[in-house]
This record gives C-alpha cells, sequence and structure tokens, in this order.
C-alpha cells in the first residue's frame, strides 16, 4: 500500500521561460494593458504598491488583489483581498530572472489553506494563462480569458 504526503500548506508553482525582456515581461504583470492581454479583458490596474486591481471573469464573479510588493524587471506580488472563499489571502509572486534568452518567470500561489478542488483547479488554470502570458510577450497576442483554454 502506498500513501501520498502533501506538504502542510499547499502552493502552486511554475516555472518557465519567456522569450523576452525582463522589462516586457514586467510591464505585461503590471499595467492595465499587459493584464488584459493576457489575464481577462474585464480588468482594472494600476502598477503601485498599495493599489486594489480588480479582474473579472464573466457577469458574477471578480477577484480584487492587492499590490503587496513591486520591484522593476524583478519581482510583482498581490494578495487576495476579494473572490472564491480559498483564495482569499493567498499570495501570488511572479519573480522575473534575467536569462540569455530572455526572461526565467518563477510563478507561486501561496497561502492555501488545504489541498481542494478549488486549488487543482486554480493550479491548470494558472499554468494556461501563463501560458498566455508567454504568447502575449512573445508574439503580442494573449489568449485571456474566456479564450485562455481553448488553444
Amino acid at each position: 500500500m502506498s500513501t501520498t504526503s502533501f506538504a502542510a500548506n499547499p502552493a502552486i508553482h511554475h516555472r518557465l521561460l519567456i522569450e523576452k525582456s525582463p522589462d516586457i515581461l514586467y510591464a505585461a504583470l503590471t499595467t492595465q494593458e499587459g493584464l488584459s492581454g493576457w489575464w481577462t479583458p474585464e480588468t482594472l490596474a494600476l502598477p503601485e504598491i498599495g493599489s486594489v486591481s480588480r479582474f473579472s471573469f464573466g457577469p458574477d464573479y471578480y477577484k480584487e488583489l492587492e499590490v503587496v510588493d513591486l520591484i522593476p524587471g524583478k519581482l510583482v506580488k498581490w494578495r487576495c483581498i476579494k473572490g472564491f472563499q480559498d483564495w482569499l489571502d493567498t499570495v501570488m509572486t511572479f519573480e522575473l530572472e534575467s536569462h540569455p534568452k530572455g526572461t526565467v518567470l518563477l510563478f507561486h500561489h501561496e497561502g492555501w489553506k488545504a489541498y481542494s478542488n478549488e486549488f487543482a483547479s486554480c493550479s491548470f488554470d494558472w499554468a494556461l494563462f501563463l501560458r498566455s502570458l508567454k504568447w502575449l510577450c512573445e508574439t503580442g497576442k494573449g489568449f485571456p480569458y474566456p479564450e485562455f483554454n481553448k488553444v
């Protein structure tokens, strides 16, 4: 009989190479135009620490994320203040590392209280949205909500 052990604090982690400079990736993660191009067109965002960004996914659901930290070309960090219950107080971190071919993005979505159906679904969706981010940065065309899972 085998048993699976999970960490006490579930977290989503993704790592990908984006063949563009850290500055291009940083703009896609911090500006309303950039965020609208890969996550959801219904975005209200300012690249300022302490500001609250609003991301709408259809007429009945939105998330509000507080901008916790910004280091140009290096780091973007958000904390969820409104959204699905499982998301509340989770923290999303985008770390940007320069690479000879562009930028390595290290993404973390931490602070989950438990492994849940929302956690599993979110992990998969983040992979799709990060692919959309990569496409936006490299080609100028992302696949934001609702198109993110049709490509």
